[in-house]
């Protein structure tokens, strides 16, 4: 059975740096389309970031831009979110998925890992 999950999440001051994991099993993870999504405190589940299946093409919403990017090694079957200069308005729980058709739709999701930036 396929499983998405995350690591790397964390405490850190505004500023500061994260590097998120989301290591994939079960699934044909070069097959799949990867995203990342992040729900603040008492807000609706954000998109932040896609990356197709071969990593050449990204999309990020404009909050995160110049500040986040998004890749994957398929070798490893694992897709990262790297993020710098991080502001207290992106703490939230990042949550990894994958699009196994390309359609922008999300079947498979992990569990989400806690970030917190305090200013």
């Amino acid at each position: 059975q396929g499983q998405l999950v995350e690591s790397g999440g964390g405490s850190v001051q505004a500023g500061g740096s994260l590097r998120l994991s989301c290591a994939v099993s079960g699934l044909a993870f070069a097959d799949m389309a990867m995203a990342w999504f992040r729900q603040a405190p008492g807000k609706g589940q954000e998109f932040v970031a896609r990356i197709n299946r071969s990593g050449s093409n990204t999309t990020y919403t404009d909050p995160v831009k110049g500040r986040f990017t998004i890749s994957r090694d398929n070798a490893k079957n694992t897709a990262y979110l790297q993020m710098d200069n991080l502001k207290h308005e992106d703490t939230g729980i990042y949550s990894c998925a994958g699009d196994p058709y390309s359609q922008g739709r999300y079947p498979f999701w992990g569990q989400g890992t806690q970030v917190t930036v305090s200013s």
